[in-house]
C-alpha cells in the first residue's frame, strides 16, 4: 500500500472512529437528525416529514430510520411519488396525538407511492381510549368517522412486516385504490369492546395478502369493501372480534364487484362471527360477489361460524325494506373445524331478488360448545340459497 493511500485510510478510520456520524450513511435518514425526539412529549410532526422529503427525492432505495423511543405525531401524510424505493424501519413506538380537533381525517397517510416497506418490530399507537366515547357511528347511520390509524392510498407494489399496532381511534389499517401489497407478520391489538377498530378493511384494490400474522380488535379482524380482487387472507389468528368479514356491500351507490378471496389455514377464537359476507337491504347498488374459497378454518367458540347476511342493517334508521339486489355466488366452504356457541352453524340468508347461487358446503366438522342440553338443538338456516353439501358435514346442512 502506498504512503498517500495509507494516509486517506488512517484519516478515514480516524474520523469515523471520532464519533462524527457522516451525514446518515447514504441512502440512510434517521429523523434523530431532523429534529425528532423520542421522549413521548416532543411533536415530532415537521421532523418525519422532513426525513420523508429528503429521502423522496433520491433516485434509489432510501430507508428513513425511526429509532427506539416513543414519538408523538399528529396527523402526517407520506406523500409520494417518490423517485426510489421508500423504506420505513420503525424500531420505536410512534403515538398518535390524542387530540381530535388537530385531525382532518386519518393520522398517517401514505399515498402515491410505487415500492414501499415498512418493517423493524415497532409499534404504531393510536392511543384510541380517549377518542372511543367520541364515536357516534352505532346511533348515527352516516356519521363522522374518527382517524384511521395508518391508510394506504393509491399505493402499488408495498410490504408490511413485523410490526405491530395496537388501540386505534377507528380502523388500524385502511386501504384504498392500491394493489399489490402484502402484510405479513403483523399484530393488530385493541379490547373486545371499542368501537369500530377493525383490524384491516381493504376497498377498490386488488393483490392484497395479509399473512402469518394475529390480529384482536373490537370490530372485523379484516374487512372486506366493495372493488376489491384477488385479496388472500393466509395463517391469520382472529380473535377477539367480529371475524373475516366481506361487506358491508350496496350500501352506496356505484360500489363495484367483489371478485377472489382466499380465506385459508386461519384460527379463530371467541369471535361473535367467523366467516361472514353481508348485504345492505335495500341496497343501492347492484354488484356481484363471486368467487371465494373458504378453505381450512378452525372455529373455536365462534358465535356464528358461517354467515351470509342480505339483510343487514346495522342500526334502526336503515332506509326501506327492499331486498338486497348483491348477487351472491360460487362461494365455497372447505374443511372448516371446531365449535360454535350459538344454535345455527350456518345462517345463510340471501336475497329473494338475487338469490345466492353455487354455494358449497364440504368436510364440514362444527360442535355446539354451549349448553350441554341444547346441543341436540344445533341447526342450520337457509333462506333463498342454491349449491351442495359434499362429503362429511356436521351439523346437517340446508343445502
Amino acid at each position: 500500500m502506498s504512503v498517500e493511500l495509507s494516509i486517506i485510510v488512517i484519516g478515514l478510520l480516524s474520523f469515523i472512529l471520532s464519533g462524527v456520524r457522516v451525514d446518515m450513511a447514504i441512502g440512510v435518514y434517521n429523523v434523530i437528525d431532523y429534529g425528532a425526539a423520542g421522549d413521548g412529549k416532543t411533536d415530532n410532526t415537521k421532523a418525519f416529514e422532513a426525513a420523508w422529503s429528503a429521502a423522496c427525492t433520491v433516485e434509489a432505495r432510501t430507508t428513513i430510520v425511526i429509532p427506539e423511543g416513543a414519538y408523538l405525531l399528529g396527523p402526517t401524510i407520506f406523500k409520494g411519488p417518490c423517485k426510489g424505493i421508500m423504506v420505513m424501519e420503525v424500531k420505536g413506538q410512534l403515538l398518535a396525538s390524542t387530540h381530535l380537533e388537530a385531525y382532518k381525517e386519518n393520522w398517517l397517510d401514505f399515498q402515491y407511492i410505487n415500492g414501499l416497506a415498512i418493517s423493524g418490530g415497532g409499534r404504531f399507537n393510536g392511543q384510541g381510549a380517549s377518542a372511543w366515547p367520541y364515536n357516534q357511528c352505532k346511533k348515527i347511520l352516516n356519521c363522522k368517522p374518527l382517524p384511521k390509524t395508518l391508510v394506504f392510498s393509491f399505493v402499488t407494489n408495498a410490504t408490511i412486516s413485523s410490526i405491530s399496532f395496537i388501540d386505534s381511534k377507528f380502523f388500524h389499517i385502511h386501504i384504498f385504490q392500491s394493489r399489490n401489497i402484502t402484510f405479513d407478520s403483523i399484530r393488530i391489538s385493541a379490547p373486545g369492546d371499542s368501537p369500530n377498530t377493525d383490524g384491516i378493511h381493504i376497498a377498490d384494490s386488488t393483490n392484497i395478502q395479509v399473512a402469518n400474522s394475529v390480529i384482536g380488535t373490537g370490530d372485523d379482524c379484516i374487512s372486506i369493501g366493495s372493488g376489491c380482487t384477488n385479496l388472500t387472507i393466509f395463517n391469520v389468528l382472529c380473535g377477539p372480534g367480529h371475524g373475516f368479514s366481506v361487506g358491508s356491500l350496496g350500501k352506496n351507490a356505484g360500489e363495484k364487484d367483489v371478485i377472489g378471496l382466499k380465506v385459508m389455514k386461519c384460527n379463530l377464537t371467541g369471535t361473535t362471527n367467523g366467516l361472514r359476507i353481508k348485504t345492505w337491504q335495500s341496497s343501492a347498488s347492484r354488484l356481484k360477489a363471486t368467487d371465494f374459497l373458504f378453505e381450512h378454518v378452525i372455529m373455536n367458540n365462534v358465535y356464528n361460524p358461517i354467515i351470509i347476511d342480505q339483510n343487514y342493517c346495522p342500526n334502526a334508521n336503515c332506509p326501506g325494506k327492499d331486498p338486497s339486489l348483491v348477487k351472491i355466488t360460487d362461494i365455497k366452504y372447505r374443511n372448516i373445524t371446531g365449535t360454535f356457541a350459538s344454535l345455527v352453524a350456518y345462517k345463510l340468508l340471501c336475497s329473494v331478488a338475487a338469490p345466492c347461487e353455487g354455494v358449497e358446503l364440504s368436510d364440514i366438522s362444527l360442535e355446539y360448545s354451549g349448553k350441554d342440553n341444547q346441543a341436540k338443538n344445533a341447526t342450520s338456516i337457509c333462506v333463498n340459497v342454491y349449491g351442495s353439501s359434499n362429503g362429511n358435514v356436521k351439523p346437517d346442512p340446508c343445502i
